[in-house]
């Protein structure tokens, strides 16, 4: 199966209200829309959407089942909330090892500590930029996970 990773794009600044209602700016919507559409053209189709319910991720996740044509409804899921442990985004992963393709869209440091454990390597080798999006092959679904990075899209690389 084929795991797709995407940190929420750039969202408001923290101005008193609460961290989990920031949304995205009109800046990080353009940057992740060209991430999305250059993933696209590489095969980039999920069967499935986990995000966060944080405003951001969640606004994030619409934006690239927009650009994907997803007709599916978005799952949200609180293992996707920040600072989760990355073995309980995990668990809730391998409840989807049928599909083909899964994206999941939430927060950091978590992503990037989950890519790190996906790949066994140490927490600070991957850093999940905003609108970043990381594709890895999982290497079975048992309860140790073991992937492969194939790719990692940031902005910047998709030409935004």
């Amino acid at each position: 199966m084929k795991l797709y990773v995407l940190r929420h794009a750039i969202a408001e600044d923290r101005a008193g209200g609460p961290d989990s209602q920031r949304q995205l700016t009109q800046d990080g919507r353009r940057k992740l829309r060209k991430v999305i559409a250059t993933a696209r053209a590489a095969g980039f189709a999920p069967d499935h959407i986990l995000v966060s319910p944080y405003v951001r991720a969640v606004q994030t996740a619409q934006i690239a089942a927009e650009e994907l044509a997803f007709e599916e409804p978005l799952i949200e899921t609180d293992k996707l909330l920040p600072y989760s442990p990355p073995l309980e985004i995990w668990d809730e992963l391998r409840d989807f090892r049928d599909s083909g393709q899964l994206l999941i869209v939430g927060h950091n440091p978590q992503l990037s500590e989950l890519a790190c454990t996906l790949l066994g390597t140490p927490g600070d080798a991957i850093a999940m930029k905003k609108a970043a999006l990381a594709c890895f092959e999982l290497h079975g679904m048992g309860p140790q996970p073991q992937a492969s990075l194939c790719w990692l899209l940031t902005p910047r690389l998709a030409g935004a």
